[in-house]
């Protein structure tokens, strides 16, 4: 059953610090399965060398961890599946095909991908189309290394592809590839004004990794720090049978400067949510 135990460890919020210090923070912190984020300064997946695929398989070993899910940068680097022009896409699967690569070497499970964007003054239909099309080219790379892939969807700011339910379901089905799966991101859907029924309804069993993160809807925030309904959150996904991994994608300022105290403080919070939503269970059933 979903429970504390089922929020990764992640390098979200680390990258002003080394890898070796966030590695070592997660043992602190109980966390045993990671999602790596893929930033140059912990992994360069942009040029994947095997010395440093070694050198990270050893790190996690020695701690005794083990990683869930590969997620590499998208936004801010010159990485766009749907992008128009063909370096940019070619560049896009590159980096991607190296983070499945990276991910079958470390015997993760997921590779995690954003639809990317188009143009404000272009078809978005054209623009989804070439999305789908290097989606599913990953996908069947994936696929073959026996890997699956998990599709988010995006805020507005960040894409006018995706930005809602409907929105990723017309990606997901142009992708139309067995292994790709999605991503439930709580900020892109409080952001949209949707709620947990909104994907379940829609995608059911097909969710299979989610982004748990507070925020004002927007923003990447430690829980507390926003005004999302973390307890209301967290009872829905065991109410729709959710029993997969959830990442706390906090994220930018404060966070980047003190890492450690923002991710106790945010385990803190999903614990005591637990505690709380469990109380209330065990209080019903008594009555």
């Amino acid at each position: 059953m979903l429970s504390l135990a089922s929020v990764t460890g992640t390098n979200f919020a680390y990258q002003r610090f080394p890898l070796d210090y966030w590695l070592d923070d997660m043992v602190a912190l109980e966390r045993q399965q990671l999602e790596i984020w893929g930033m140059s300064q912990h992994v360069d997946l942009f040029e994947l060398r095997k010395r440093d695929v070694d050198a990270l398989r050893g790190k996690l070993e020695d701690r005794g961890l083990s990683v869930a899910c590969i997620t590499p940068e998208s936004l801010m680097y010159p990485v766009n599946f749907a992008s128009d022009d063909p370096v940019i896409r070619e560049y896009t699967f590159s980096m991607f095909r190296n983070a499945a690569d990276l991910a079958a070497d470390l015997g993760a499970s997921y590779v995690f991908v954003t639809p990317g964007w188009g143009w404000e003054n272009q078809p978005v239909a054209d623009a989804v189309a070439r999305a789908a099309e290097g989606i599913q080219a990953l996908c069947a790379y994936a696929d073959r290394k026996g890997l699956r892939c998990v599709l988010e969807a995006l805020q507005r700011h960040e894409s006018n592809l995706a930005v809602d339910a409907g929105q990723l379901d017309t990606v997901f089905r142009a992708v139309d590839a067995p292994n790709l799966g999605i991503a439930l991101d709580t900020v892109a859907m409080a952001t949209a004004e949707e709620n947990m029924g909104d994907y379940f309804d829609r995608f059911g069993d097909r969710v299979w990794h989610v982004h748990l993160v507070d925020g004002n809807p927007s923003g990447h925030k430690a829980w507390g720090d926003g005004n999302l309904p973390l307890d209301d959150y967290l009872r829905d996904l065991r109410r729709f049978g959710y029993d997969g991994l959830m990442t706390a994608e906090i994220f930018g300022r404060p966070y980047i400067y003190e890492p450690t105290a923002a991710h106790r403080k945010n385990l803190t919070a999903i614990g005591a949510a637990f505690d709380r939503i469990d109380a209330v269970s065990r209080s019903e059933h008594a009555s």
